[in-house]
């Protein structure tokens, strides 16, 4: 049995850090093991110019603890309103590294996302142009569309029409949960990846509801049926490069995870890699997590894979933290419910 394993260090391709205080408690938790991430911009308000996104990193940066080497990666958020020389600007100058979709009421502050997605097509041309990559919250809103459904509805209705008519757009489909998302993205020809999270390759819906509601299990996309589990662990422990780690990890004090109406997100920044190393140990894929964490975001993104490693070390079981403490609240540690016995040394 293997004992430790050294990766290059990996990155986040998808991240929640909020604003303020929220920010100043949470961003230690991943600069701790990773050296960039995907900043999601549904702020409120969102960021969605380049001012925005260059305020918005001065922030992340003036709250990164000290010593920390970890590099910020701007989005903007895609609005009918965007512009598209703005947008273009930000990009060459190297500020943002994507561009992020949000259906209008999608998720967690998208009431300023997309509705009528012809309007956006002009910015969508832009940056298949430019070589600036979507990143897409793949939910249909329609309220006739089981919540469960929603993804594999998305890809029909709305992704593939996009893709078919943007030649050239690169596209992230981002913390996908169904056979449906991995098939597409398998499908499909270069300039198609997708993230995977953590969560999701833990949690079935059965995790959410069997034995009472559990709130910090519920996030959007929300988990579902067994079957989309294994196909989304068959994925991301398959080596395939199209697949690379995005955590959404997305804090939520308690008393806004456990109202009448809870907030979606798990927060998983603290334990990330002891999990995935337990996943893929249990998928016999060990040999894959680099790939997965470390080298296949890198490559869709036309970076550099990261130079530093980390170590991970298996031994007696582990505690993680139950809550951050931040000055909005305590905020609660994403339990997997099994013991995990990887660590970073």
């Amino acid at each position: 049995m293997t004992q430790s394993l050294t990766l290059r260090r990996p990155d986040d391709w998808h991240l929640h850090l909020r604003d303020g205080a929220m920010l100043r408690a949470v961003l230690p938790e991943t600069t701790r093991h990773f050296a960039r991430a995907i900043i999601m911009p549904n702020l409120v308000p969102p960021v969605v110019t380049g001012a925005d996104a260059t305020a918005y990193r001065d922030r992340i940066r003036a709250a990164l603890p000290a010593g920390a080497d970890f590099t910020p990666l701007m989005t903007l958020y895609l609005t009918e309103d965007t512009d598209p020389d703005d947008l273009a600007a930000a990009h060459a100058s190297g500020l943002i590294t994507a561009v992020k979709l949000y259906p209008a009421g999608a998720t967690t502050n998208s009431a300023s996302g997309v509705a009528d997605f012809d309007k956006v097509r002009p910015v969508l041309e832009k940056m298949a142009e430019i070589g600036c990559p979507l990143c897409v919250h793949g939910e249909v809103v329609d309220p006739e569309i089981d919540i469960f459904d929603r993804e594999a509805v998305f890809i029909d209705r709305v992704l593939d029409p996009i893709r078919r008519a943007t030649p050239g757009l690169k596209v992230v489909m981002e913390h996908i949960t169904t056979r449906n998302g991995v098939d597409y993205v398998k499908s499909s020809d270069a300039g198609l990846g997708a993230t995977i999270t953590t969560h999701h390759l833990i949690i079935n819906r059965n995790h959410i509801l069997v034995g009472g509601i559990k709130p910090h299990y519920y996030c959007l996309p929300v988990a579902k049926r067994e079957e989309h589990r294994l196909a989304l662990r068959a994925a991301a422990t398959s080596g395939d490069q199209r697949f690379f780690l995005g955590t959404d990890s997305a804090p939520h004090t308690d008393p806004n995870k456990e109202s009448a109406c809870g907030c979606a997100g798990c927060f998983t920044a603290t334990n990330t890699l002891p999990l995935l190393a337990h996943v893929f140990e249990e998928e016999n894929a060990l040999d894959r997590l680099e790939a997965f964490a470390s080298r296949n975001g890198p490559a869709f993104y036309g970076l550099p894979v990261n130079e530093d490693t980390i170590t991970l070390t298996r031994g007696d079981a582990v505690t993680f933290p139950e809550k951050i403490d931040t000055e909005d609240g305590p905020v609660t540690v994403f339990d997997p419910g099994f013991a995990v016995h990887w660590t970073v040394t």
